[in-house]
């Protein structure tokens, strides 16, 4: 047997290996959206809303673990879609239903499935075409952004003492922009290319502890900011592609 005929077969069982680790992050986070459906149909919606949260920043890390301790796998990559839909997709349109869309009736239901279909959809096309598009830019909104940008509002109207029933129709528009621009083709910009490994000058560091400080003053207002406005960057892009000098055609 040659030795690249071995490194073949390494690579096959490494790729239908299931490794702990990175599995153990992926595990939290579906276990953080079952939490965050659980606290929703019980109308603790600020539990539901910070659950998502944290589901989306173990969702971040189980990937980058998995990276670098070189342990991708397959089943890996299957387990974290199954997982992100669950707590990127069931979890903010139940929470959303359950604070805002039941006394819209059909309306209520039709809001919220469009998020979770969206979701699905957005999940399936990233799967399929992982290794076509530049791995620069999303193809469309992430759908843990858009359970961040739905689960903020929630948490952030809570916070100012608001109540579902009062902004029903601004949620419901708010769901439906989330959900279709998780399957348009906007591009947004994945942070992929940014090397952890790399030294960064003293100002980016202090630059990240003022963003925390910022972010801890007032949680649910600043996250739902940041999201929002991350939501809006791929509109802003679409926008300033039509700026763009168009090449000029070759003289005959």
């Amino acid at each position: 047997m040659t030795e690249q005929t071995q490194r073949k077969q390494h690579m096959d069982l490494r790729r239908r290996s299931i490794y702990l680790l990175p599995n153990l992050f992926t595990t939290a986070a579906l276990f953080a959206g079952f939490y965050a459906i659980v606290q929703a149909m019980n109308s603790k919606y600020e539990y539901a809303a910070v659950a998502i949260f944290i589901a989306m920043v173990l969702d971040g890390l189980d990937g980058r673990v998995a990276r670098m301790t070189h342990t991708q796998s397959e089943f890996g990559a299957e387990y974290d879609s199954l997982s992100d839909m669950v707590s990127f997709g069931v979890a903010p349109s139940i929470l959303m239903y359950e604070w805002a869309f039941r006394d819209l009736g059909k309306w209520g239901w039709f809001a919220a499935f469009i998020f979770c279909a969206s979701a699905a959809l957005r999940l399936a096309r990233f799967n399929t075409n992982i290794d076509v598009i530049d791995k620069r830019y999303f193809q469309g909104l992430p759908s843990p952004a858009a359970a961040a940008l739905v689960a903020g509002f929630v948490w952030v109207m809570l916070d100012n003492r608001f109540t579902g029933f009062e902004l029903r129709w601004y949620a419901a528009a708010l769901t439906v922009f989330a959900g279709l621009s998780m399957v348009s083709n906007l591009k947004y910009y994945s942070f992929k290319s940014i090397n952890m490994r790399k030294s960064v000058p003293f100002i980016v560091i202090f630059l990240f502890a003022l963003f925390f400080i910022l972010v801890s003053v007032d949680p649910p207002l600043h996250l739902f900011l940041l999201f929002f406005g991350y939501c809006l960057s791929g509109y802003v892009m679409w926008l300033l592609s039509f700026r763009k000098p168009k090449t000029p055609s070759p003289l005959p």
